[in-house]
């Protein structure tokens, strides 16, 4: 070779590069402490437990602008709230100081089942 860089070589490089987000990792970890905290406020209404807890949440995106896409469960496909919950989760995390947007969307797959409530909820549940 003649000293230069292939292209491929550079991709390869800035491939292995470590990503930097643009939020500071102390704001990304107040973030998360509250994301969790207002998921923590909505209830099933025919179960008294949260939400969290109960792991109806599968997954909690958060870009650097601090958009947050949340992708959830129900207990059941027919649950009476499945139109209503995803609206209550927007509005718990748009408390969250500093979120510009919230969208919770609905999947059914994997399917929820007990295992995957938290201990507390279990607990809570007298599930043990």
């Amino acid at each position: 070779m003649d000293g230069k860089i292939s292209s491929s070589e550079t991709f390869a490089e800035t491939w292995a590069e470590p990503q930097t987000a643009a939020l500071p990792q102390a704001e990304l970890d107040r973030l998360t402490d509250e994301l969790i905290a207002a998921l923590k406020t909505v209830y099933d209404p025919e179960i008294p437990v949260d939400i969290y807890e109960l792991g109806l949440i599968y997954k909690v995106d958060l870009s650097d602008d601090k958009d947050v896409l949340i992708d959830m469960t129900l207990t059941a496909p027919g649950c009476p709230v499945a139109g209503e919950m995803p609206g209550w989760i927007e509005d718990a995390v748009m408390k969250v100081e500093g979120i510009r947007s919230a969208r919770a969307n609905l999947v059914f797959d994997p399917p929820w089942d007990s295992s995957k409530m938290s201990d507390e909820a279990k607990l809570a549940l007298n599930m043990f």
